[in-house]
């Protein structure tokens, strides 16, 4: 019985009648061998990165899409009614999602950011 990995490799060999039994579990071999060496290169050399990266402080991924001064301005901007949440999103040069995403309360409505007249709510 064939080994499943030798199966995936051989049939286009084998068609052509190119794969002698012996020498092509060899060059089988030799050419997994070898994609291993370079896969095991690309990782090794991945986590180098990643560590040089983190000895430096440097941010590791994809920087944020608002500052933390954006996300107060927003705040400030969703208080005035007249604002829509694409005009703000727009304005500061995002996503409406992205304003969803770093302004949480926007989910429970924009009468949570307003703050009302009468400590115990609107009437």
């Amino acid at each position: 019985m064939q080994d499943p990995a030798e199966e995936a490799f051989a049939p286009a060999y084998v068609e052509a009648g190119d794969l002698p039994r012996i020498g092509g579990r060899l060059v089988f071999h030799v050419f997994a061998a070898l994609a291993e060496f370079i896969r095991e290169l690309i990782v090794q050399g991945t986590h180098e990165g990643l560590a040089a990266e983190r000895t430096r402080r440097e941010r590791i991924g994809r920087p944020p899409a608002m500052t933390e001064e954006q996300i107060r301005h927003a705040r400030g901007l969703l208080t005035d009614s007249e604002n829509t949440i694409t005009s703000i999103a727009k304005l500061l040069g995002v996503s409406r999602t992205t304003l969803y995403k770093y302004v949480p309360e926007l989910a429970a409505g924009r009468d949570s950011l307003v703050p009302s007249a009468h400590p115990w709510g609107p009437t």
